[in-house]
């Protein structure tokens, strides 16, 4: 099957630069442009590309409010969209994860992660720009201001309330947090990576995440991925 991509960027060399990479690749095709926020989430609700690619600055809705409009718990027909920008900043990274996009790359990473980047959107999977990832999961790890569970507490939460996952679950999300693919899950684990993909859809559904970055998230706060 072929990948349809819209690509949403202000700068007309960006948006032929990424078709060219794009529809070079046999699985993949280009299948509408947008200037402007606006414009995008117009043509994605018209056009139902599979992978919606957005820059953050843009003319009329920036990238965040597009990728919540169309990835959001909100969206009636919710769209993969992949954030590409050259800003790396904390808060953008967060505020696009939050908002359901499904990946975080740098235009400066280069076109073979922007085809990865598609390709991890169509398999489920989350990619974000290796430069940040280390970045971003220590910040998860901070310590936040306010009264904070003892230690003992944090690793273990005392009721399923707490801790909603099984304790097979909450072994795949640990090795989630830790970066590892359904293969290498399942290889760790000696399961399937089919099985191990069944555990992290199971996963994510009981935290109410949309997608592994959400699996890291919950590991890195709840302390479960303290000691990674």
């Amino acid at each position: 099957m072929t990948t349809r991509i819209l690509i949403a960027d202000d700068q007309e060399d960006v948006r032929n630069g990424f078709r060219l990479i794009l529809d070079s690749q046999p699985d993949m095709t280009v299948v509408g442009e947008a200037a402007d926020g606006a414009t995008a989430v117009e043509l994605a609700r018209t056009l139902r590309p599979d992978v919606v690619l957005a820059d953050i600055r843009m003319p009329r809705l920036d990238g965040l409010e597009v990728t919540r409009l169309l990835a959001g718990p909100t969206a009636e027909h919710p769209v993969r969209v992949v954030v590409v920008t050259t800003f790396d900043l904390d808060d953008y990274v967060h505020a696009a994860l939050r908002n359901g996009a499904c990946g975080y790359l740098l235009k400066r990473s280069g076109p073979n992660l922007l085809i990865e980047g598609v390709r991890a959107a169509m398999a489920g999977d989350t990619l974000i720009s290796p430069q940040l990832t280390v970045r971003l999961l220590r910040s998860l790890s901070a310590p936040q201001p306010g009264p904070q569970p003892g230690p003992q507490a944090v690793p273990a939460p005392q009721s399923a309330a707490e801790d909603p996952l099984t304790a097979r679950e909450r072994e795949i999300a640990l090795l989630v947090a830790r970066g590892l693919t359904n293969a290498e899950v399942g290889a760790e684990l000696f399961i399937s990576p089919g099985t191990a993909k069944t555990h992290v859809a199971n996963i994510q559904a009981k935290l109410a995440v949309r997608n592994r970055v959400g699996i890291a998230a919950w590991a890195w706060e709840t302390g479960l991925a303290s000691g990674t």
